[in-house]
């Protein structure tokens, strides 16, 4: 009996520390909403794709459990869960860094929306933007077009880069990176160019 009751409790013990651990997760609501709020400050405010609610998920093991042992660590968990989950409810996006990026890249925006606008520019499924179609840029226009481009990739790169150092985890930057390269294309307006699988879609 004593036997069986230490693997209880070896047991339990392991379930909460597997699962406090698993919950230090990259946040993607969080993600969600620093990139929308992000993009309406460069963009400016249009209509916003809603989000679809985070799906909750319960261990089965907790579901189906029913001897008293678990149902204490099941307690326990609801305590220390939300409270992981707190501590990663927003992401900080307050930095000098990242203010001086968004207001460079709201700045440049007022000049690349013409050439978003005529199919010139597109977004791509990696969070940049790339110049789709050079005809349809005036010959004249051509180098600035590039520049453009170019500066607007480099405060990109920075930007998922800064995200991530702001908030203490430096390798949520690829998530950070395809969390915003997916918000770029759900708020673009209709008409825009982008990327999937590769391919060139208009809105």
């Amino acid at each position: 009996m004593k036997t069986r009751f230490a693997l209880k409790a070896i047991g339990v013990l392991w379930l909460l520390s597997a699962c406090v651990t698993i919950n230090v997760y990259f946040p993607a609501a969080a993600a969600e909403k620093a990139a929308d709020k992000i993009i309406e400050g460069v963009w400016g405010p249009g209509e916003a794709p809603p989000n679809k609610p985070a799906e909750k998920k319960t261990s089965s093991l907790l579901r189906d459990a029913g001897d008293g042992l678990l149902y204490v660590a099941a307690s326990a968990l609801n305590l220390l869960v939300p409270t992981a989950q707190a501590q990663a409810a927003d992401l900080n996006i307050s930095t000098p860094a990242i203010k001086q990026l968004t207001a460079s890249m709201e700045a440049r925006h007022a000049q690349l929306k013409q050439y978003y606008d005529s199919g010139a520019v597109g977004l791509t499924s990696t969070g940049l933007v790339e110049v789709r179609d050079l005809n349809a840029v005036p010959l004249p226009e051509r180098t600035q077009v590039r520049k453009l481009v170019g500066d607007e990739n480099t405060d990109r790169n920075n930007l998922y880069r800064e995200i991530a150092i702001a908030n203490g985890h430096p390798e949520w930057e690829a998530d950070i990176r395809n969390t915003f390269a997916k918000r770029w294309i759900d708020r673009a307006q209709p008409g825009w160019h982008y990327q999937e699988s590769g391919e060139w879609k208009r809105k």
